[in-house]
């Protein structure tokens, strides 16, 4: 048995199969672990979808931010943008099933030393809390009154975490932080704008994880979302992200000796909308 943690997909969906083809996965015995994402920019986002959910108990998932703009699109709380690729999703006949199902995935996914999350976590917040944080935003998801919460999921504000948040507030920090974040401030107050290399980032803010003294260094965090910042293998860090979508390579390590595997990717981003 092994287990694979995976980055971004975003709809690469061909680039996916030649990756579990190149691990040898075998779900009958094999984990996945995918970091969020899995849908939207690329051509495959249906077919992707329509995999991971028959592959059931072999594979864990954490929600992106582009995961839930799918589910916010379905219920009338945001619009298609304009290089969204997730209508054919919405369009199809077994969309409720899968919608369900990814209203019911983790926000964070904790086994031993391994914290998997799509974006990361504020200095601030230790595992356990980080854990019980995300359970929060879970319950909300999973909830008869989910529509309420996409109504109050988007927004920049709060931009910091401050233990007497209540409400949406406190849920849309949660979401923004462990969906959304790149860069904080070391005292942790999240900026939103800045994409590129670290080397490019506004002044006064820092990779997340290179904050001082945060409380969940002792944890290997797993996670992806930031592109530009490519493969990082750390002590305490595996970011996966490789930027399959813009031409780059789809990664996947095997968490028990850390071997990586890659494979090249088209740019699927060039592809342009389904129909």
């Amino acid at each position: 048995m092994a287990t694979f943690a995976i980055g971004d997909l975003q709809g690469c969906y061909q680039e996916f199969r030649e990756l579990l083809d190149l691990i040898q996965f075998d779900r009958e015995k094999d984990r996945l672990w995918l970091v969020g994402d899995v849908v939207n920019r690329g051509p495959g986002s249906l077919a992707i979808l329509r995999f991971i959910v028959g592959l059931k108990d072999a594979v864990i998932m954490v929600l992106g931010n582009h995961d839930l703009h799918l589910l916010m699109v379905s219920e009338g709380c945001a619009s298609l943008h304009r290089n969204d690729t997730i209508q054919e999703i919405l369009d199809a006949p077994d969309r409720d099933e899968l919608l369900r199902w990814l209203r019911w995935q983790k926000l964070l996914h904790l086994d031993g030393n391994y914290v998997m999350v799509h974006a990361g976590l504020l200095p601030s917040w230790s595992i356990a809390q980080a854990t019980q944080l995300a359970k929060m935003v879970e319950t909300g998801l999973r909830s008869p009154n989910f529509h309420e919460l996409c109504s109050h999921m988007y927004g920049n504000q709060p931009d910091h975490w401050d233990d007497s948040l209540e409400g949406y507030p406190r849920l849309r920090v949660i979401i923004n932080a462990m969906t959304r974040m790149r860069l904080c401030t070391p005292d942790g107050r999240m900026d939103f704008v800045h994409k590129g290399p670290a080397r490019d980032m506004p002044a006064g803010y820092l990779p997340w994880f290179e904050a001082p003294d945060r409380a969940s260094r002792e944890a290997t965090i797993i996670c992806g979302h930031w592109s530009a910042l490519g493969l990082q293998i750390r002590d305490n860090l595996i970011a996966l992200d490789t930027g399959c979508l813009w031409g780059g390579s789809l990664t996947a390590i095997r968490l028990e000796d850390r071997r990586i595997f890659q494979v090249s990717c088209a740019a699927a981003g060039e592809i342009g909308h389904v129909q």
